[in-house]
């Protein structure tokens, strides 16, 4: 597992490289071949027999900011890049350019009246680098400059928190995939892909290139199985074992792959719970929307807080989404 390293890297969306570097020293001498194409997406491919040409899909970015403006007195408007609540990144240490340290601030409470009741707006916030001038500020930042969050990982027990779950934990799922040396007779296509967060891009790119027969798509869902809501918002919930969705924004998952994935998760004794809010989209969407319509399934791992700083998942959860996938891939099922 190769959680908390994947999870540590930044990979915004369009900027990648971190997360793509660190995968392609793993898989080196691991797969038949590999290529990155023009989008910047990593595809690793490892021969079957033949029985079909199946993609499993990972997305490497992340959720984050973008420097919008240097302001006069040394602080940076920003927006998000992907969907980000800005309820969430108040007060929260960030990461510009890999490297320079600041916070996501906003007044104190002590200088607001009425306004402490209202969810800003990301123009109402500002990141502070402790420059002092707009002249020092832009020798170290520019305008388009991406922007993380600095979380480490952690695990406490069977769980595990950090950020970038959504979809570390899918890019971690597929390289212990390929180093376990998982065996098929599908023909294996491991696409480790590019800017999912802002808009399902890099997945059109890799349905254009390996015209699969179908595709899995690996994720990190929404749990909502947090303390404050109750049980008719649950999606998932964590612990439950990995989640298949049935049906998402944007798309009616394939059911003949669907009911191979229950069939294996019965047959085997994994456990397995269905997603049971549609909210969201996933590259399942983008495959299935392809020009040669590609049908497509999604295998999740929970996860609470999901598009925040800090995320959490159920370590047994991960391990049954891999014991998941690893075995459907190996028994192979015919589908049409």
């Amino acid at each position: 597992m190769f959680l908390k390293e994947l999870s540590e890297l930044n990979g915004v969306s369009g900027n990648e490289d971190n997360v793509r570097n660190f995968i392609l020293e793993k898989i080196k001498g691991k797969v038949d071949k590999y290529w990155i194409d023009r989008m910047g997406n990593l595809i690793a491919f490892r021969k079957g027999n033949g029985k079909a040409k199946v993609v499993l899909d990972a997305h490497m970015d992340e959720v984050g900011f973008m420097i919008t403006k240097i302001n006069d007195d040394g602080s940076f408007s920003f927006m998000p890049v992907g969907g980000v609540d800005p309820r969430v990144v108040i007060g929260k240490k960030v990461l510009i350019k890999d490297k320079i340290p600041a916070v996501i601030g906003f007044k104190a409470i002590h200088l607001q009246k009425d306004d402490y009741l209202k969810t800003p707006k990301f123009s109402d916030l500002k990141i502070d680098a402790g420059f002092s001038s707009k002249e020092e500020a832009s020798k170290n930042v520019s305008i388009g400059d991406y922007v993380s969050f600095a979380t480490k990982y952690e695990q406490i027990g069977n769980f595990a928190t950090g950020k970038a779950f959504d979809d570390r934990g899918g890019c971690s799922i597929l390289l212990d995939l390929i180093l376990n040396d998982v065996k098929s007779d599908y023909d294996l296509y491991f696409a480790f892909v590019v800017q999912e967060e802002t808009g399902l891009r890099g997945a059109a790119v890799v349905s254009e290139q390996v015209k699969p027969d179908f595709a899995i798509a690996l994720e990190c869902t929404t749990a909502g199985d947090n303390p404050e809501l109750g049980k008719e918002h649950w999606a998932t919930h964590l612990g439950d074992g990995p989640a298949l969705t049935f049906l998402h924004s944007g798309y009616v998952i394939d059911k003949e792959i669907f009911d191979a994935l229950v069939l294996t998760a019965k047959t085997n004794d994994i456990p397995f719970q269905y997603k049971r809010r549609t909210a969201g989209g996933t590259d399942a969407a983008r495959y299935s929307r392809s020009i040669y319509g590609v049908p497509a399934a999604v295998v999740s791992i929970p996860s609470r807080y999901i598009h925040s700083p800090l995320t959490v998942i159920n370590l047994n959860d991960y391990q049954n989404t891999y014991k998941l996938v690893k075995t459907f891939l190996e028994n192979s099922p015919i589908l049409k």
